[in-house]
Parts: structure tokens; C-alpha cells; sequence
């Protein structure tokens, strides 16, 4: 009976599959409609000889390891500021996950108009306490770490939320027996709390990693990948070559390298994740 509704999924999925890697060997012409010059492995050797693209790698491990890593560590502080509050902690976690439910697009224009040099207001604090004075959008460096800290405020919610969830199931009664036993919050904290938690830590860095790798709509509604290239991570840098240049074949082929990425990194997580459910 779910024959129809799998073979409906098969044609969804894996014709546009096999065809982007069909692509991917070939030479994707649009002048006249549609056609294929096959190529060999010329798309596949660009990928590991373009420049651009080892600096949009790069430019995309930086940003991976900064998000994840601050929202990871702030989500996981925010949840257990949360799950210490004896009052109003339902209506702190519903304040604090706000952004998350804002679309990235939102966060993108609402982040390039507050940090808008003529009439932004987070330029204009800047500018008074003397932190920074120009272009923050339009400046090298101070360019990437705006849209990591967007990228932070909108789903570092969602790491505590997933966090708090762990920590409801920590046992009480243990945590009880520590405190009677003389030991501090820290010694709670690092001995007790994290190990009983440190599953679903590798849940929430799995999820923020997934979408991390591919991640696009905050840097390109912000710099598009400017100035300089210095925020064009992998993902913008395909979207330049599949609907700037029109170089389907190439764009088919890093296209491949970064699903190849991603389950090389889902697969890492998962076997951390199997590996500490045996040891727990």
C-alpha cells in the first residue's frame, strides 16, 4: 500500500539526484534551451583547484566553528539559567526563544538596517561609545562578526531550548545527595549535570551543524558575500556560480562536495553519539 507514495518520493528525490551528478560531468549550456557537452572530470578538477573556492571553504569553517561553538555555549548557559529560576522561567524561555521563530530573511534586513552607518542604532552606539565609527557591514572584518552574532542571536534559543529539555531528566535525587555531600555547584555542574546531559549536547550540535554547512539568507540579504569575498562562504559562493555565471555543470559539482561534507560530518556525530551510549 505505501508502494505509490515511495515510488512518488523516489521520483522527488533521486531523479533531480542522479541528475545533478550527471551534471556534474558535463558542460550545462542554456543558450537555445537546454543542453550537455560532456566533459569528463573538468568540473570535478576545478572544484579542487579553484582558489575561490579554498577560500569559501575557509571563509565557511570559520563561520561553522564560530556559530555552533557560541550557541552552543551560550544556549547551554542560557538553559541552565533557566532551569535554576524557581519563578517565571515559562515566560523568560518564551521571551528568549523569540528569534528563533523569525525568519532568517527577517533577521537578515532587520540586521542591515540596525547596523546601517547613517541611521542604524546599534551603528550609532557604536559609533558614541568609540568601539567602531565606519561601515560595519562594509568593513573586512567587522563584516563576519556581525553576521556570526545575527546567526548567534537567532538560534542560540534553540540550543537552550533543547538543552533545558536535558536537563529535566537529570536525576533530582542525585543532585540532592551531592549538595548533602558538601559539593558546590560547579562540582554539580562538571560531575554530574553535563555527563547526564552530554547526549542531548551532541543532539543540538548535530542539528546547529547541519544547518550551519548550509546556511544563506542572513549573509546574503547583509553582504551578499562582501566586501572583499571576506563573508562568501560555500553556499553563496554557489549560488554566484549557478545564477550569476550560469556554470550549471561546475555549480552541480560543489554542489555534490558539500552534500558530501555534510554527511561526512552527520556520520562523525552519529558514531560520537552511538559510542556514548554505550559508555553511558
Amino acid at each position: 500500500m505505501m508502494s505509490p507514495a515511495l515510488f512518488l518520493l523516489a521520483l522527488i528525490t533521486l531523479v533531480p539526484f542522479f541528475s545533478i551528478i550527471w551534471m556534474s560531468f558535463n558542460d550545462v549550456s542554456l543558450m537555445g534551451g537546454l543542453s550537455f557537452e560532456f566533459s569528463g572530470l573538468d568540473n570535478w578538477q576545478r572544484v579542487f583547484t579553484d582558489p575561490d573556492i579554498r577560500s569559501s571553504w575557509l571563509i565557511s569553517l570559520v563561520y561553522f566553528l564560530s556559530t555552533v561553538g557560541l550557541e552552543m555555549i551560550v544556549g547551554t548557559v542560557m538553559a541552565l539559567l533557566v532551569y535554576s529560576l524557581s519563578r517565571g522561567s515559562n515566560i523568560i524561555l518564551s521571551l528568549l526563544l523569540i528569534p528563533m521563530f523569525i525568519a532568517p530573511v527577517i533577521v537578515g534586513l532587520l540586521g542591515r538596517f540596525m547596523l546601517d552607518p547613517s541611521h542604524g542604532l546599534y551603528a550609532w552606539m557604536l559609533n558614541e561609545t568609540g568601539l567602531f565609527d565606519g561601515n560595519i557591514l562594509g568593513n573586512v572584518g567587522s563584516a563576519m562578526v556581525a553576521v556570526i552574532l545575527m546567526d548567534v542571536w537567532e538560534w542560540t534559543p534553540l540550543v537552550a531550548l533543547i538543552v533545558l529539555a536535558g536537563l529535566s531528566s537529570v536525576p533530582e535525587d542525585i543532585l540532592e545527595a551531592a549538595e548533602m555531600d558538601g559539593a558546590k555547584y560547579v562540582q554539580k555542574l562538571l560531575y554530574i549535570i553535563l555527563p547526564s546531559i552530554s547526549n542531548i549536547l551532541l543532539v543540538a550540535l548535530l542539528i546547529r551543524a547541519m544547518d550551519a554547512i548550509r546556511f544563506f539568507a542572513i549573509i546574503f540579504i547583509t553582504t551578499n558575500g562582501g566586501p572583499a569575498d571576506s563573508t562568501k562562504i560555500i553556499p553563496i559562493r554557489l549560488y554566484d556560480i549557478a545564477f550569476r555565471f550560469f556554470d550549471l555543470g561546475y555549480a552541480a559539482a560543489v554542489g555534490i562536495t558539500m552534500l558530501v561534507f555534510s554527511i561526512m560530518v552527520a556520520t562523525a556525530f552519529t558514531k560520537l553519539l552511538k559510542r556514548q551510549e554505550k559508555t553511558s
